[in-house]
């Protein structure tokens, strides 16, 4: 499973029903990421660009885009970014393939 930072931003009509009648968001996504395989970690409400970030642990990207999708589909949200995260342990991994590949490669600045 891979791990994910949704951020997003309520459109106005969203934002206008939740103050209209207060509803647990979290409960919401929570049951729709269950739907896709996955599992909410943790949702935060925050201030600043966006109105929500979330920690999202899902099987594969295919399934988190089909989770976006069904998000922005719904019209609730005016905008949002999804950010796969990479483990400390796979990046330590990755540095150490590029220290083995950084002879075969001619910087664009030698």
């Amino acid at each position: 499973m891979a791990y994910y930072l949704f951020q997003g931003r309520y459109a106005p009509a969203a934002l206008k029903a939740m103050v209209e009648k207060p509803q647990d968001r979290k409960a919401a996504a929570a049951k729709m990421i269950e739907a896709i395989g996955g599992k909410l970690h943790h949702m935060f409400f925050c201030f600043g660009s966006d109105d929500i970030v979330a920690l999202i642990e899902a099987p594969d990207d295919k399934a988190m885009m089909a989770g976006s999708l069904l998000v922005g589909a719904s019209g609730s949200m005016s905008g949002g970014a999804t950010t796969k995260l990479i483990s400390v342990e796979d990046a330590m991994a990755a540095m150490k393939a590029a220290q083995g590949a950084a002879s075969s490669y001619k910087s664009a600045i030698d």
